[in-house]
């Protein structure tokens, strides 16, 4: 029924439910891979014993995370990666750092591999793989898999509810939160392209609202697009992003400038010996409208906020300049950034002003 639950075997009626079952780590489809057992972000917390040899099937923000973490510890650690680089949703020398980073404490990559087939040897796990036209191995004694996650909707009913879904995406939801039964909502990653513990927080309370207050015309109803949504990669350094990027604002027809400004010139940054990285801020041309933001840095994830904050608030570049930072901190290294849109639209016109108003006060 449309309007019915079973829990515990008892039949429960509901005028409003929502679907909030999450996701699952993804496994590809790599023969032998289930036989030889592989470890998710879930259950690598059970290990009880340091696999000597590690290898990481995926190096986006979960892959690079454990990889970094594995290696620290001790495991000789082997990242498989289909592309020619990790993290590659981030900018390109955001992730070159925290890549070089890694490859200092130890992480090996294996770019442009493709992993074809896996297979037990006693105790050994070995990994077949194609890289430059060639089929190669790698002995190993655990694999992590790190490509994804899946929506958990097996034994839902979703088709007798009236629930559409994609078993690979999962549930379809509206910007308001409403599945195509309309008494039946989603929030979280089980319908959102943003699997983020503090978006399915912020969705929740967009369920709540929007399902307990409803109204035939959405008059105050949440909405999901309107959020802006930051998140951070969890390596050292860490990746922090706000918005757009510059290819996506250019995308959507925007014109952009771009202004960044490194760590290495922040004197907070240089005394805790934590100069790698940089602040880097996205402005629509013409005004001071922040599109987007992306901080590396050992703190990136608590400075992003900032960041976010102001366009929440549909505030820009003057507020950020005109916010007193305090001395000596890292957080200096977003103001630093902002200055140089200043200093870019100081134009040449209001310099010769100025020259002439100091030459006549003298």
């Amino acid at each position: 029924a449309r309007d019915t639950v079973e829990v515990g075997g008892k039949r429960l009626t509901f005028k409003r439910a929502a679907i909030c079952t999450g996701t699952h780590a993804a496994a590809p489809p790599i023969p032998g891979l289930e036989k030889a057992g592989y470890l998710t972000n879930e259950t690598v917390f059970s290990l009880t014993t340091l696999p000597r040899r590690l290898a990481v099937i995926g190096g986006g923000p979960i892959g690079c995370e454990l990889a970094q973490a594995f290696a620290r510890f001790g495991s000789e650690v082997h990242v498989f990666e289909q592309m020619g680089r990790i993290l590659p949703s981030e900018d390109a020398d955001a992730a070159e750092l925290v890549q070089r980073q890694m490859a200092t404490e130890g992480v090996c990559f294996i770019f442009n591999s493709k992993v074809v087939r896996i297979e037990r040897r006693g105790d050994d796990k070995v990994m077949h793989y194609e890289m430059n036209g060639s089929t190669k191995e790698l002995v190993v004694d655990e694999i992590l898999v790190g490509v994804g996650r899946a929506p958990n909707i097996e034994g839902l009913g979703l088709e007798q509810a009236g629930v559409e879904y994609d078993p690979k995406v999962g549930v379809k939801a509206n910007q308001w939160l409403e599945t195509t039964n309309p008494r039946i909502y989603a929030a979280g990653d089980i319908c959102f392209p943003f699997k983020f513990t503090h978006v399915a927080d912020a969705m929740a309370q967009i369920v709540v609202q929007n399902a307990l207050f409803p109204h035939p015309f959405r008059l105050g109803y949440a909405r999901t697009d309107a959020l802006i949504i930051p998140w951070c990669t969890y390596t050292e350094p860490e990746i922090a992003h706000v918005g757009l990027y510059e290819a996506e604002a250019k995308k959507k027809g925007l014109k952009v400038e771009t202004y960044t400004y490194p760590l290495s010139e922040v004197d907070r940054a240089v005394l805790d010996g934590e100069e790698r990285g940089f602040a880097r801020i996205h402005v629509q041309q013409g005004t001071d409208r922040i599109l987007g933001a992306t901080i590396v840095g050992a703190h990136a994830g608590e400075m992003i906020s900032e960041v976010t904050a102001l366009m929440q608030g549909g505030r820009g570049l003057k507020t950020l300049l005109a916010t007193i930072h305090p001395y000596p901190t890292q957080t200096e290294v977003i103001r630093k950034a902002a200055n140089q849109w200043r200093k870019a639209h100081f134009t040449a016109g209001m310099q010769r002003f100025l020259q002439k108003w100091f030459e006549w006060t003298r």
